[in-house]
C-alpha cells in the first residue's frame, strides 16, 4: 500500500467538501500504478467516511453536457480518458457559497501529468461533466448509496444565475437535461 500525505494529496476547492485527489504515480519502463482513492486520506481531509457501494463506468462523446445534477450520496469521480470539464456548483441553500460555481478541469491523459480523481459531497453539490477535445471521455464513478432516480436533482444547464461558461456553444443534451428547473424555481427565498 502507498503511504499517503493528506496535506500533499487532497487539495480542497472554493466549495466546502469538494475536494480533488493528486495521489502519486509509482511508474517504471513497464507502466505505472495508481491508487486514485484512499479511505483513510479521504477521511482525514473531508472528515467523510466514504464507503462506496456501486461503481458506474460512463463513456462520454465530445459536445455532451451532462448538468447539472445533485445527488444524495458521496461520489468519487475518476476520468480514464478524455479531459474533463466539471462546473461544480453549491446548491446547499444553507452554504455561504450557495450557488457558486468551480471549474475543475481533469486531464489525466499526459504521462507526465499528476493523475486526479474528483471527491463530491452528499446533501447538494451540483455536478456538471463536459468533454473537453475531440477524444471521448472514459470515467468511472463511485457512490456510497445505490443509485436511485427519486434521490437525483437537476438545475438547468443554462441557468442565467448560474451563467456557466460552457466551452461548447450547441452541446449534446439529454431530455431530462433540457428541462431541468432553473435555480430560482428550486430555491425561491434564496431570490427574494
Amino acid at each position: 500500500m502507498m503511504r499517503f500525505d493528506p496535506e500533499k494529496h487532497v487539495l480542497k476547492t472554493s466549495i466546502e467538501g469538494v475536494v480533488l485527489i493528486q495521489r502519486p504515480i509509482i511508474g517504471d519502463a513497464r507502466g505505472f500504478l495508481h491508487e486514485p482513492y484512499n479511505k483513510e486520506e479521504l477521511k482525514v481531509a473531508t472528515g467523510i467516511e466514504f464507503n462506496p457501494v456501486q461503481w458506474t463506468h460512463a463513456y462520454i462523446k465530445p459536445g455532451v453536457i451532462k448538468a447539472v445534477h445533485s445527488e444524495d450520496w458521496n461520489k468519487l469521480i475518476y476520468p480514464v480518458t478524455g479531459i474533463l470539464y466539471a462546473p461544480i456548483v453549491d446548491l446547499r441553500p444553507e452554504s455561504s457559497t450557495f450557488g457558486k460555481v468551480e471549474y475543475i478541469t481533469i486531464d489525466n491523459t499526459k504521462e507526465d501529468s499528476p493523475r486526479q480523481a474528483l471527491f463530491l459531497p452528499s446533501g447538494g453539490i451540483g455536478n456538471s461533466i463536459c468533454t473537453l477535445g475531440n477524444d471521448m471521455m472514459h470515467y468511472f464513478y463511485l457512490i456510497d448509496e445505490y443509485w436511485d432516480d427519486a434521490k437525483a436533482k437537476g438545475v438547468a444547464w443554462d441557468d442565467p444565475d448560474l451563467a456557466i461558461k460552457w466551452p461548447v456553444d450547441n452541446p449534446i443534451l439529454s431530455e431530462r437535461d433540457q428541462n431541468n428547473p432553473k435555480l430560482r424555481e428550486l430555491f425561491p427565498d434564496k431570490f427574494k
